[in-house]
């Protein structure tokens, strides 16, 4: 565990969704977007990255059925890997207070699934 990283610390300050021996999923704090955060500080291998994806798809479909991208860019935490699942076409979660704002920051590199 790194110091002072969020991360890391994990509290548990909003819903959590899933959580196994690697990996937790919890909405953000700061947008309310499912969240997939490794439990170890720093970037894994771009195999045991696609693990953690794939069981982070079947959350995110459930959340937003009628589609969504992957948001990689770690933007406030970039050492330690995690990443979003954005409502399609939007940048937060419809229920956060901050719903319509960035919305133009949804752009071409936007994975859509």
């Amino acid at each position: 565990m790194a110091d002072n990283c969020q991360l890391c610390e994990a509290e548990r300050l909003t819903e959590w969704l899933f959580e196994d021996e690697e990996i937790w999923i919890a909405e953000c704090i700061v947008c309310l977007t499912p969240m997939v955060v490794w439990k170890q500080h720093g970037l894994p291998e771009e195999t045991l990255e696609q693990a953690f994806l794939e069981r982070f798809k079947l959350i995110a479909s459930q959340r937003y059925p009628d589609g969504w991208w992957l948001d990689t860019k770690r933007r406030r935490i970039p050492e330690h890997w995690h990443a979003h699942a954005r409502p399609a076409g939007a940048f937060f979660d419809p229920r956060s207070d901050l719903d319509g704002e960035w919305d133009e920051a949804v752009d071409e590199e936007a994975d859509p699934v």
